[in-house]
């Protein structure tokens, strides 16, 4: 029995995924639960396992290339075929159309999706036989890697007249090239001047990342009325505090960065800012409290921004959360998050201020309702005790859904949390524990 996988939704409204390697091979005997292979989603970078045991028959796509879901993956050959005639009839099946078959300098794509018709399947009547219409406008539509599209426009070339000699009849970048020769099109740019062109642009595919941070900030843009607050919080007590902290765990080899300290100040204010907290719910017109603090942590990696979350904040210690931290960090800049790690944040925190950056507007993480901001630490003349003193101050910036929170709401919030950051004591006084 032949079965096709296709590429599942593995979680929250995940609608396509990029091939970033293959376990199997066509022609491979696998058990149920074996990973079939690595795909990059929205969110992760995953595998997806086999749902059957059986033999590869036929492998869809290549390194790099995306795949809608609900797209075949794999197609496996299970009960009632012979094990070695099915290797057998794999081997002799030609491989569907990948990556490794049209690749033009890294920059082939997916442009279908091939299904294999069963015993029950037919093709539509074609026009044998019926008049040509003198006025019936040209059907046919070039197939055709993004690099020979690239080359056609700057050629002057209309791509729809090249013949392609690459799979299917795509059109590949020696096609334009021979075209180009053969051509007196007066519309063609010289070879010299399309160099010159392409020197002067690059062009680079987005990532999955990219498209999912470009489709929540478009989100939350579209579906929240941000309104945002700004102010500066001297925290020299915090700096020794921190200090002294530091010292006194080095030889555990901890080191606090000021985050953790951050994250207690903020969870022990929503507590009694619920609001912020919290979730609009239009659809049916209520408010959903969030009796729990998951803290969305704003990282950057090479391949764009993921916001991992801190399950149950208000629970940890200074310590637990750098630890926390530091994992998290370390699993993103490997690509090893999970699903999990990412999900059911209830408030987020950005610090921009540690590339270099002092004020901000963030934008929220819809259906969030606030995001925190921290800019750059630094030393600033002060007023303290009527003297003009040096003082650390921390600017910091906040987001909030105007729809829900009003703008004294913001203040009183913010104004507990900048009263815990310039007293750490008090941050201190609420410790979870030690380890």
């Amino acid at each position: 029995m032949r079965y096709i996988f296709k590429f599942p939704d593995i979680g929250e409204g995940l609608e396509e995924g990029k091939i970033i390697e293959w376990y199997v091979e066509k022609g491979q005997s696998i058990e149920s639960g074996d990973p079939l292979v690595k795909m990059e989603t929205d969110k992760v970078v995953t595998d997806i396992p086999s749902p059957k045991a059986g033999i590869i028959a036929v492998r869809y796509g290549g390194i790099g290339d995306t795949i809608k879901v609900g797209s075949a993956l794999v197609e496996i050959d299970i009960q009632g075929v012979d094990g070695e005639a099915a290797v057998a009839q794999a081997k002799e099946q030609p491989e569907a159309p990948s990556k490794e078959a049209v690749d033009e300098e890294g920059f082939a794509g997916v442009v279908g999706t091939i299904e294999v018709a069963g015993d029950g399947a037919y093709l539509p009547s074609g026009d044998e036989g019926r008049p040509a219409k003198a006025d019936a406008p040209k059907a046919r539509k070039a197939l055709a890697t993004p690099v020979a599209r690239a080359m056609a426009k700057d050629y002057g070339i209309d791509i729809n007249e090249v013949t392609g000699t690459g799979p299917a009849g795509r059109v590949m970048k020696k096609d334009i090239e021979t075209f180009s020769k053969s051509s007196a099109s007066p519309k063609m740019q010289s070879p010299m001047s399309a160099a010159l062109a392409q020197e002067r642009t690059r062009t680079e595919p987005l990532s999955q990342i990219r498209k999912t941070i470009a489709r929540n900030m478009l989100r939350s843009k579209q579906n929240t009325a941000h309104m945002s607050i700004m102010d500066e919080v001297e925290v020299s007590e915090l700096v020794a505090a921190r200090a002294r902290i530091n010292e006194a765990l080095a030889e555990k080899g901890i080191r606090l960065s000021y985050l953790p300290f951050i994250i207690k100040a903020i969870t022990m204010a929503l507590k009694d800012h619920p609001l912020l907290n919290a979730e609009l719910d239009m659809e049916n017109e209520r408010i959903i409290y969030k009796n729990y603090y998951n803290i969305g942590i704003a990282m950057d990696t090479a391949e764009g921004l993921v916001v991992p979350v801190i399950k149950d904040a208000d629970g940890k210690s200074l310590i637990q959360l750098a630890k926390e931290l530091s994992s998290l960090i370390e699993k993103a800049q490997e690509r090893k998050l999970s699903l999990d790690d990412l999900r059911d944040g209830t408030f987020s925190i950005t610090s921009y201020g540690s590339i270099g950056g002092y004020f901000a507007v963030p934008v929220i993480a819809y259906p969030q309702v606030a995001i925190f901001g921290i800019g750059r630490l630094s030393e600033k003349p002060i007023v303290k005790n009527h003297e003009i003193a040096i003082g650390q101050i921390l600017p910091i910036s906040m987001s909030v859904d105007h729809r829900i929170v009003d703008g004294a709401e913001v203040s009183r919030f913010l104004n507990d949390v900048l009263a815990y950051l310039k007293e750490p004591l008090l941050l201190l006084a609420h410790e979870g524990g030690t380890q």
